[in-house]
């Protein structure tokens, strides 16, 4: 079972151009040399102090042994205080399993499109859509979007094992990406996203230079 973090931090005004040289040049090679995999980073267009970003690991055994190989090692060690000091809040994170595997991934030092934008759509579920939603989706949403959909995952209800890193806890969510032309009316978008595939908060992102998903 593939994990899947979707990372939103909160960070200090002005903070997020900071971040965001300190990530893509420190921070990517560095946590996939100790297993992870950085799936994308991104600026969220529509709030300057919000950074949204995905890792992934094969299982959550590979997930306790990645954290704490990173987070204890020397790379962190020597860039934590400058990137600890642009954030706010780092504890909004939702811990999903992979259900459609991502998509769309380019080299990093290529040239990031300017022709497109990201579209996270996150659904809360209840009731027997918690069970249910995945083959939903797939069968009557994803056809009907009207956009490439890159990736999708649900929230789990695993133990934490890495507890030095919050993630939130008794939701039931599912979250998909999705590619969209720069030029497309998102509140069209929206508004079909939600009349196909029910109540949604819409992320509209933006790839960092390094980003592999763009």
């Amino acid at each position: 079972m593939t994990i899947v973090e979707l990372r939103q931090y909160t960070l200090v005004p002005g903070g997020r151009d900071t971040l965001v040289a300190l990530f893509d040049e420190h921070l990517v090679e560095s946590q996939e040399a100790d297993g992870a995999r950085i799936v994308g980073q991104f600026r969220d267009l529509d709030r300057d102090d919000r950074f949204v970003w995905l890792r992934e690991f094969p299982s959550m055994t590979d997930r306790q042994t990645a954290l704490t190989a990173f987070y204890s090692g020397p790379v962190w060690k020597q860039h934590r205080d400058a990137a600890n000091a642009t954030m706010i809040d780092s504890d909004n994170v939702l811990l999903m399993r992979a259900i459609q595997p991502f998509i769309g991934y380019a080299p990093r030092d290529a040239a990031v499109p300017s022709a497109s934008v990201f579209v996270a759509g996150l659904h809360a579920l209840e009731g027997d859509a918690v069970a249910d939603y995945a083959d939903h989706f797939a069968r009557e949403v994803r056809p009907r979007l009207g956009a490439a959909v890159l990736g999708t995952c649900q929230t789990i209800h695993e133990p934490n094992t890495f507890p030095a890193l919050p993630v939130r806890e008794g939701e039931d969510l599912f979250v998909w990406f999705a590619r969209l032309d720069s030029a497309a009316d998102l509140d069209a978008f929206a508004a079909r996203a939600e009349a196909v595939g029910g109540p949604v908060t819409l992320l509209r992102l933006a790839p960092t230079p390094r980003s592999a998903l763009r």
